[in-house]
């Protein structure tokens, strides 16, 4: 990963933000800083990896891609998790 010292806000990226942001909020008021929401995703990221690492082992692979494979993150046969991102 390289270091950017600002981040190129597309309409797409604003529109995840956005829809990202009422997620992370307390209450329709609330207006969580850019920070808190990058947090908070990035949590959820790393939490998804762990969780599917986890269960892979415990339940039949088409179980596991039918509940829990995103668009970032899926089981990929019996044998690794992939991200798909890039």
């Amino acid at each position: 990963m390289t270091r950017r010292t600002s981040l190129k806000l597309t309409d797409d990226r604003q529109r995840k933000l956005d829809r990202a942001s009422e997620i992370v909020a307390s209450d329709p008021a609330d207006d969580p800083p850019m920070s808190d929401v990058l947090d908070a995703a990035l949590t959820h990221l790393i939490q998804s990896a762990g969780n599917l690492e986890d269960v892979r082992t415990e339940y039949p692979p088409q179980e596991v891609k039918d509940c829990c494979n995103t668009d970032v993150l899926g089981l990929r046969y019996r044998t690794s998790i992939e991200s798909q991102w890039r």
